[in-house]
């Protein structure tokens, strides 16, 4: 099967091994992960039938990382949640809906690092931002009660769950975020003088 452009194809045999068809050596899930990190696009194949089989490498993948790291991404909670939609109605939605929150999850993290790395240049400041990942998971928090609503809406035969209770975030301006931010720079750069 002949490649789509930027995609590398990689052949699984019958042994597990994997073979990359673009650089002709032999990978590990190791290296896959690492190409998907760094943003290159490949379609996994069965060596002897021709089967896309790229959903189960990647979930594999996962799989491995989640085991070997401690730091899982992960929780409990949400497996069980995505476990309950197999089968379900909304089974249907549920790609799509984690797909565009994955993604705006990324882009509001480059935008938030653009942001930072603007108002305090390139900084060890600005380089962690546990108060903005604060804010981001905040929204998380938010986005995944609206979606279980929305799934309940169209379940009209299921009593409704209440939703579990939701830390509110305490609002605060962009602006006071930053004079904090600021002042926390100059007391760490008055310690260094």
């Amino acid at each position: 099967m002949a490649k789509n452009e930027g995609e590398v194809i990689i052949k699984k045999y019958a042994n597990r091994r994997l073979y990359n068809t673009g650089t002709s050596t032999y990978v590990t899930l190791e290296d896959l992960a690492k190409m998907v990190k760094k943003g290159e696009d490949f379609l996994v194949q069965d060596a002897k039938s021709g089967e896309d089989i790229t959903h189960s490498v990647l979930t594999q993948i996962i799989f491995e990382q989640e085991s070997k790291t401690g730091n899982t991404l992960l929780p409990i909670s949400f497996l069980r949640q995505l476990i309950s939609y197999y089968g379900d109605q909304m089974q249907m939605v549920v790609p799509t809906f984690l797909e565009h929150s994955m993604k705006a999850f990324t882009d509001q993290q480059v935008q938030m690092r653009e942001q930072m790395t603007r108002a305090f240049g390139d900084t060890p400041l600005s380089k962690n931002f546990q108060l903005p990942m604060q804010m981001m998971e905040d929204q998380v928090r938010r986005n995944t009660d609206l979606f279980r609503q929305a799934v309940q809406m169209f379940t009209p035969f299921t009593a409704p769950q209440p939703a579990p209770p939701v830390k509110k975030a305490e609002p605060r301006d962009i602006d006071e975020l930053k004079e904090q931010l600021r002042a926390l720079q100059t007391r760490l750069d008055s310690m260094g003088a």
